[in-house]
């Protein structure tokens, strides 16, 4: 893919973050070096929360790459929406936007894949850790992935962002569009579930 249609790793040497309004703007008049700056800045976490949502390195590499791919059609709605040197400007948040775009294309992933296999969430390597502390205790015997793995697509969502990738719960409820107050409840759920199963794991000889 060219310069004008694809998002590329490469980075521009000695380049300073610019302010997403900025790149918004220098996106929606097709520079290329505005999407590579976006890359460098959240690439790497674009591609961590699509892994701990899917578990596969291919997959959430293809997830991140049509994120990006979104937000370079999608650059000059926002930009116009955001425009440089607005009050809306300060309100852009590419980070946020991204995340959440990954975020649903996941979830949307796992659902498709699940109408079509026998309802199984494949499992993966992951030695980040939680935050939780049921989760750490887990974490020794490599069980707590398959716990977080196991949980509904949209609490999984919300132990990945916030346990893994720290964001705020305001920051989380962002990606997951929805309110902080929706969120926190649906983190407690999480957390809940969390600890039921690995009770259930427990009692059942599996830890």
């Amino acid at each position: 893919m060219n310069a004008t249609s694809a998002p590329s790793t490469a980075t521009m040497p000695g380049a300073a973050p610019a302010g997403d309004a900025v790149l918004a703007a220098r996106l929606a008049a097709r520079d290329s070096a505005a999407l590579r700056e976006v890359i460098a800045q959240h690439g790497g976490m674009l591609h961590r929360i699509a892994y701990r949502m899917i578990g596969d390195a291919h997959e959430a590499e293809d997830i991140v790459q049509e994120a990006l791919l979104r937000l370079w059609d999608q650059a000059p709605t926002i930009s116009a929406r955001h425009p440089v040197g607005s009050q809306a400007a300060g309100t852009l948040r590419l980070g946020g936007w991204l995340s959440r775009v990954v975020t649903n294309l996941a979830i949307d992933r796992l659902r498709r894949a699940r109408r079509f296999s026998d309802g199984e969430v494949p499992d993966r390597e992951d030695d980040s850790p939680l935050a939780d502390e049921v989760i750490e205790t887990e974490q020794r015997d490599g069980s707590a992935r398959a716990l977080v793995a196991a949980l509904p697509d949209r609490q999984r969502a919300a132990i990945v962002l916030t346990y893994y990738e720290e964001l705020s719960n305001a920051d989380a409820a962002e990606a997951l569009e929805m309110n902080i107050k929706a969120f926190e409840s649906l983190l407690l759920r999480a957390r809940a579930a969390l600890r039921k199963a690995y009770a259930a794991s427990a009692q059942g000889g599996g830890v």
